[in-house]
C-alpha cells in the first residue's frame, strides 16, 4: 500500500515493511551482502521512524554517493585491546556497518569490567550516533559517544573548513525509554546539507559560507564553502574538543586524518545502585518537565522524548518520504 500526499512538496507514505523492502532491494543491487544490508537498513528505519526524514532512506543516496563507497574494503580488526578498552580498523567500511560491531563489543566489555572505551577509524558516514548511545543505554550502561569527521566546518573566525560537524552523543538508562541526548557542534547537519542540495532547498541564514567566506542560503555553494560553528566559540571549541578524542581513537589511520570515533561506557553501578539511579533521574526530569514556561510554549521538551513517540506511531501508521527521493531510490532497483 502506497499512498500519496500532498504538503509542501509531494510525499509519498510507505509502510514499514515496504520501506525496508526498498532499502534492502537498493542496498542488495549494489552488491552489499545481506548481512551488512540488514545493519545499514535497520539504522536507516530508526532514523526515519523518529522523524529524521534526511537521515531515513534519503540517506542511501548519500552513503552510495560518496567516493568511498567504491573503495576496497577490508575486515574489521581489532588493531589494539587491553581488558577494557578496543581500537578498531574499520576497513573502509560504512559506519554503520563498523560502529555496529563496535558498539556491541564496548558493551560486551563494559559489562564485564564495569567501564569500556573503543576507539574506531578507517571508516564513514556513521549515520545517527543517538542510535548507538541509545542501544548502549538500553543495556543499562550509560553511554558517551563523539565524532571527528570530514572537513566541513570553519573553527570560529575562520573563512574555510578544516573541522567536522563534530557530533557528541549521550545515553542514560533509565526504568523505561532512556534518556537520549544528541546533537552536531555545527550550526546545520552535514546529512541535512546533502538533503538540501538533493532537493534544491534554501538553508536557514547564519549557518554557512560559501567559497569565499561570505554568507550563504545555497546548499551547493555551502558544500563548496564552509558550514559555521553553532555558538560561535563555544561550539568551536567543541568541535575541537571532539576531533581531539578522534585523534585518540586513531583518526590519524583515516586516508585523510580525519575520521575517528570514540566510545565509552560504564555501569551506573560504579557510583551507585541502578535502581537509585534510575529512580533519581526520573526526578530530575519531572523537575525540568515541569518547569514554568513562557507564554505560548506548550511544554518543556526532552532531549530524545519526540523522536521515541514518533517512533512508535510510525511503526504503526508507516513513514514519509519525498517524491523526488523516492523514484531516485527506486531507479536505483532496475
Amino acid at each position: 500500500m502506497i499512498e500519496r500526499t500532498r504538503m509542501m512538496k509531494e510525499k509519498i507514505r510507505l509502510s514499514v515493511d515496504e520501506a525496508r523492502a526498498l532499502s534492502l532491494q537498493v542496498l542488495m543491487r549494489q552488491s552489499v551482502s545481506s548481512a551488512h544490508a540488514i545493519v545499514i537498513t535497520d539504522h536507516l528505519m530508526d532514523a526515519a521512524l523518529c522523524g529524521y526524514e534526511y537521515s531515513g532512506l534519503p540517506k542511501l543516496l548519500q552513503l552510495i554517493n560518496n567516493p568511498k563507497w567504491k573503495n576496497k574494503t577490508t575486515p574489521i580488526a581489532v588493531t589494539y585491546e587491553s581488558a577494557m578498552s578496543k581500537v578498531i580498523d574499520g576497513g573502509n567500511h560504512s559506519g554503520m556497518i563498523a560502529l555496529e560491531e563496535a558498539s556491541n563489543m564496548l558493551i560486551e566489555m563494559a559489562q564485564k569490567t564495569g567501564m569500556a572505551v573503543v576507539g574506531v577509524n578507517n571508516t564513514w558516514m556513521s549515520g545517527r550516533s543517538a542510535y548507538f548511545v541509545e542501544k548502549i543505554a538500553r543495556h543499562k550502561l550509560v553511554g558517551l559517544h563523539t565524532v571527528g569527521a570530514s572537513d566541513l566546518v570553519t573553527p570560529f573566525g575562520g573563512a574555510k573548513p578544516s573541522l567536522g560537524t563534530n557530533p557528541i552523543a549521550m545515553g542514560f538508562p533509565m526504568k523505561d525509554d532512556p534518556l537520549v541526548i544528541d546533537l552536531s557542534t555545527a550550526a546545520f547537519p552535514g546529512t541535512e546539507l546533502d538533503f538540501f542540495a538533493l532537493l534544491n532547498r534554501e538553508l536557514p541564514s547564519g549557518v554557512a559560507l560559501d567559497i569565499h567566506g561570505e554568507p550563504t542560503t545555497d546548499p551547493m555553494e555551502a558544500k563548496k564553502g564552509a558550514l559555521l560553528p553553532f555558538g560561535g566559540h563555544k561550539g568551536y571549541a567543541l568541535a575541537l574538543g571532539f576531533q581531539a578524542l578522534a585523534v585518540l581513537a586513531g583518526s590519524e589511520r583515516s586516508p585523510n586524518h580525519d575520521y575517528g570515533y570514540f566510545f565509552m561506557a560504564f555501569k551506573p553501578d560504579l557510583l551507585m545502585p541502578l535502581r537509585d539511579y534510575e529512580q533519581s533521574l526520573q526526578t530530575l526530569i519531572d523537575k525540568v518537565k515541569n518547569t514554568p514556561t513562557l507564554q505560548g510554549v506548550d511544554g518543556i521538551r526532552i532531549p530524545g522524548e519526540r523522536g521515541q513517540a514518533l517512533r512508535r506511531i510510525h511503526q504503526k501508521n508507516g513513514i514519509e518520504l519525498d517524491a523526488d527521493i523516492f523514484q531516485k531510490l527506486k531507479s536505483l532497483c532496475s
